[in-house]
């Protein structure tokens, strides 16, 4: 819609901008002295001049073309699901933020389509994350100022790319594992990690009980917690190979149908993900009791967001699944 003239600072006034212009000033900051929009007044010059601008972008009509921060306006629009707002443009960009806490999801491959239309920049947070309310989860641009009509209207045509998934609390069943802890040898340390992650989340502990190395009973105990209502079950160490640790076999024994034992993702590797009646019951190694991070910090926001997770899933997070220490 709009058609770009080059001309001289001094012979802009009365002329619209076509951009945001910026303005630095070492040791108080960064941020537009002039937006895009404004007219220019011959008080304006001298300004104008000093932050280095001898010559001015103006902008006129013309058809078949968006200017910059309609397309970027128009990309958040159309890309934004369920759980985000948008900014005002800010230098030729719209920010998609978080609506709430929950869990980003990015539609990847068709993200990566709309990048490559031509001239539409979008980045955003990684997907299957954790995001807090107000977290800023994307930005929309393209790259000059104004833009084909037809790049935008592809880009509208894929649809929603983006999304705030809400999470649920649910009631968790937590079973501690090891006969040093069930027969009093040590105290339990691993149990009171896992009740504060899932404080965070607003999920309350309706079942919890100690186990033994037995796969029996541990087992017995995975189904004494649903029936006492737990919708998630947490089955905490004994998840190596050694042949003490009984968790795995405790899991499969109860009945439940395993996704996946063993994930690319440090710490944490050792993680079983299985569903039991289709409630989900996990083997959390010991990772989760002395890292502050773990693959499990991972799993259980996908988990209150409703997602059943399937080997795939698991498989994918491979790739970012090595975390900083």
């Amino acid at each position: 819609m709009f058609t770009l003239r080059v001309v001289p600072t001094e012979e802009a006034v009365g002329l619209m901008l076509a951009h945001d212009l910026t303005r630095i000033v070492p040791g108080e900051g960064k941020g537009p002295a002039f937006r895009r929009g404004h007219v220019v007044t011959a008080a304006d010059i001298s300004l104008l001049l000093a932050m280095g601008k001898e010559h001015l972008y103006v902008w006129e009509p013309l058809p078949g073309m968006v200017h910059e921060e309609e397309a970027a306006r128009r990309l958040a629009a159309a890309g934004a699901g369920q759980g985000l707002t948008w900014d005002s443009p800010a230098e030729g960009k719209v920010s998609l933020r978080a609506a709430h806490r929950g869990l980003l999801r990015v539609d990847v491959a068709r993200l990566e389509a709309i990048n490559a239309i031509g001239e539409i920049t979008i980045a955003t947070r990684r997907d299957a994350t954790l995001v807090e309310a107000g977290t800023v989860v994307a930005g929309c641009k393209v790259t000059p100022l104004v833009v084909a009509e037809e790049q935008i209207a592809r880009a509208e045509a894929m649809g929603p790319w983006i999304q705030v998934k809400p999470l649920a609390p649910l009631p968790a069943g937590l079973i501690v594992t090891g006969s040093e802890v069930f027969k009093g040898r040590i105290p339990d340390k691993f149990g009171p990690v896992v009740e504060e992650k899932l404080e965070r989340f607003g999920c309350p502990v309706v079942y919890k009980a100690y186990s033994d190395d037995q796969a029996d009973r541990t087992a017995a105990k995975i189904r004494e917690a649903l029936a006492a209502g737990a919708r998630m079950v947490l089955c905490t160490g004994g998840m190596s190979v050694d042949p003490d640790d009984a968790t795995p076999g405790a899991i499969r024994r109860a009945g439940a149908q395993v996704v996946t034992y063993g994930v690319p993702f440090l710490p944490g590797s050792m993680f079983m993900m299985a569903y039991l009646e289709g409630v989900p019951v996990m083997g959390l190694p010991g990772a989760v009791m002395y890292e502050k991070e773990t693959v499990f910090d991972h799993v259980l926001p996908r988990v209150l967001a409703g997602e059943i997770l399937t080997k795939q899933d698991f498989v994918r997070m491979g790739h970012g699944g090595l975390l900083p220490r």
